[in-house]
């Protein structure tokens, strides 16, 4: 419903710091993360190194998969690696808050789309029964709904992660 949809947070991409707008927006409050916290978990990954692999070189974000799972477990939350090659139909939906998912991304320089592929994360999370696609370049949060879940999984061939929070763990 609407009323539902204004309660839901999202954050909208800024830069290339998709990484931080997934991990915000699956927890669903503004600052859970920031842009400070990430590049600290980057230099504690890879110390006294002049160019950090776990991010881009100038700086902007464009963070990997080592930074999202170091800030999960900061959080105490649990990231499970899911095998693409299964059904997403395995998944024990009510023990799930939500998913980040690594997906292709077209790359555009104002309104020329350039023959880039890059990836992006984006925050699939689980609120009042439903999921919801919390991509921060939507301008608003997409239902997925819970039924259509596995079908809506299926159709991205590179999702990654699934975060296995309570609830609670959340809500801090």
């Amino acid at each position: 419903t609407t009323n539902e949809m204004t309660s839901i947070y999202h954050e909208k991409q800024v830069k290339e710091l998709c990484a931080l707008h997934a991990l915000n927006n699956l927890f669903q409050t503004r600052n859970t993360f920031l842009k400070s916290e990430l590049d600290g978990i980057c230099s504690r990954l890879s110390p006294n190194v002049w160019i950090n692999p776990h991010r881009s070189m100038l700086g902007l974000g464009n963070y990997d998969i080592n930074v999202i799972m170091a800030a999960l477990q900061k959080k105490g939350c649990e990231a499970i690696w899911f095998d693409k090659r299964k059904d997403p139909a395995c998944l024990d939906l009510p023990n799930i808050c939500g998913f980040i998912l690594n997906v292709p991304s077209d790359y555009k320089l104002g309104f020329v789309m350039l023959p880039l592929r890059r990836r992006h994360w984006i925050a699939i999370r689980q609120i009042q029964h439903s999921f919801y696609n919390l991509d921060s370049k939507l301008d608003a949060p997409q239902l997925i709904g819970r039924v259509n879940i596995s079908n809506y999984l299926v159709s991205f061939t590179n999702f990654s992660i699934t975060c296995g929070c309570n609830a609670t763990s959340l809500q801090k």
